[in-house]
């Protein structure tokens, strides 16, 4: 399981297990197709099929993408009757991939405010 201690970089340092999940999650975030899962998850739930058909993906391929993101708690699964749907797990990684969309979208040099 991924859980993260909250880690102030001027009064904590990261312990090695810290520093080796975080890198493990962005390990898995550095793949461009779950990327793009991710995305069509970031802000409602959305089923295998839909996802797969939104982005040309086989099913297998994107249940195979989204098992690896639900066991890093990137997203999440909710069963609705026989479906199910993924979601981003939480505030925390709409917001990490929303910053991250916006700072790719910025112009070089401008320094983006938050």
């Amino acid at each position: 399981m991924f859980m993260l201690t909250h880690i102030d970089p001027f009064t904590d340092s990261a312990s090695d297990e810290d520093i080796s999940r975080l890198a493990e999650m962005f390990r898995l975030l550095g793949d461009s197709s779950r990327l793009r899962i991710i995305l069509c998850c970031l802000h409602q739930p959305i089923s295998v099929s839909d996802i797969a058909e939104l982005l040309g993906f086989s099913q297998s391929l994107v249940s195979n993408h989204l098992r690896l993101l639900r066991g890093a708690r990137i997203v999440r699964a909710e069963r609705r009757g026989k479906q199910v749907f993924y979601v981003a797990a939480d505030a925390h990684i709409q917001c990490v991939i929303e910053d991250m969309v916006a700072h790719v979208g910025e112009p070089a040099g401008t320094g983006g405010q938050h």
